[in-house]
Order: C-alpha cells, then structure tokens, then sequence
C-alpha cells in the first residue's frame, strides 16, 4: 500500500470539506506554518480573480494547515491546483506543526514569478473558504484578522459553477463559522 503524503494547505483547501470534495483521502493533521514566507493573492485564478499564493520573504510566516493525502489524492490535487499552468508543486517543504513546532517535509503550491499579477482580488466566496479554514483549524487570531483584511470583490458571475459550490460547502458550516467566514455572502 502506498504510503500517504504530507500537504501544507495556505488557502481555500485550508477548509476540510473542500479539501476532501477534491481529494477524499485529504485527513487534517493540524495548524502548521512555513516560515521565511508572506502570503498573498497575486495567482491568476482562471476566473480572473486572485488566488492564494506564497512567496519568499525573510522574517515571514505563512500558516495553513498540514494534511495527509494518498499519493492518487495528489495527482488529483496537481489537476485542480493547476500545476504547471500557473502554480508549481513545491517539494520536500519544511513546516511547523504548531503545536510542537516539530518539523514536517510537505509539499505545497506556489505560483512562479510569470504567473503572478500584483493588484488582484480573490472573490469574496473564495476568501470566505480561506476564512472558513483558518477558523476551522484554530489558527492565530492575529493571522486571521489579517487575511480577513483583504480586500476582496463580488463575483460578476453570480452562477457560476465555483462560486455556487464555494456556497454549497460554507452552507453547511455552523451559522457562526458561516457568518465569520463571509458576512454578506448569501
């Protein structure tokens, strides 16, 4: 039998549920961070809208959350990531679990220098994944109140089918987690 993968998870597949929509083998093994990192939303969604990527950046700290996958999750994984088409698999990185700070070899996606646009926003159902996530998985308040400051937009497309599943999958949160997730989504 294969033996699982470790994924470090920073933005949308940070929420379980979708996650495990795309890779059902996805298991949480918690909070984590990658360090020397800042995070932003300057990928080229195929929607136009920015997406969550990493950068370098000495003194910063991305979290996200770590989870198992099987090794044919992944291969799924690289399909709705894009890899190659705008995000690279990033292998053997080094994050923290954040509850020993003990080290973890992950993969993770990020976007290469000619697939980054500076002045993008991420729509507001796919900032409310990202949002749904952090809360989900308990990470520092400080880190969430600042991704809960970007600036977001609405989606010109009110069907289309991204948004509408982004909808089915916060529709089945708690009305707290829902709430404080995406305040004004429907």
């Amino acid at each position: 039998m294969p033996e699982s993968r470790a994924y470090f998870a920073y933005g949308s597949n940070m929420l379980s549920e979708r996650l495990i929509r795309r890779c059902p083998s996805a298991r949480a093994l918690g909070p984590a961070f990658l360090e020397d990192h800042a995070i932003d939303f300057a990928k080229p969604g195929r929607d136009g809208s920015g997406k969550a990527t990493i950068t370098a950046k000495a003194d910063g700290r991305v979290f996200g959350v770590l989870f198992s996958l099987h090794p044919d999750d992944c291969d799924l994984l690289d399909g709705f990531e894009g890899r190659g088409k705008g995000y690279d698999r990033i292998e053997d990185c080094t994050v923290r679990m954040l509850s020993c700070e003990k080290p973890v070899s992950a993969f993770t996606y990020m976007a290469p220098p000619a697939f980054r646009v500076s002045g993008l926003l991420p729509f507001d159902w796919y900032h409310a994944l990202v949002l749904a996530g952090a809360r989900e998985h308990g990470l520092p308040e400080g880190y969430v109140a600042g991704l809960e400051g970007a600036a977001v937009s609405r989606d010109p497309e009110p069907g289309r089918a991204a948004r509408l599943e982004a909808l089915d999958i916060l529709s089945g949160l708690t009305t707290e987690a829902r709430l404080q997730a995406g305040p004004g989504l429907p």
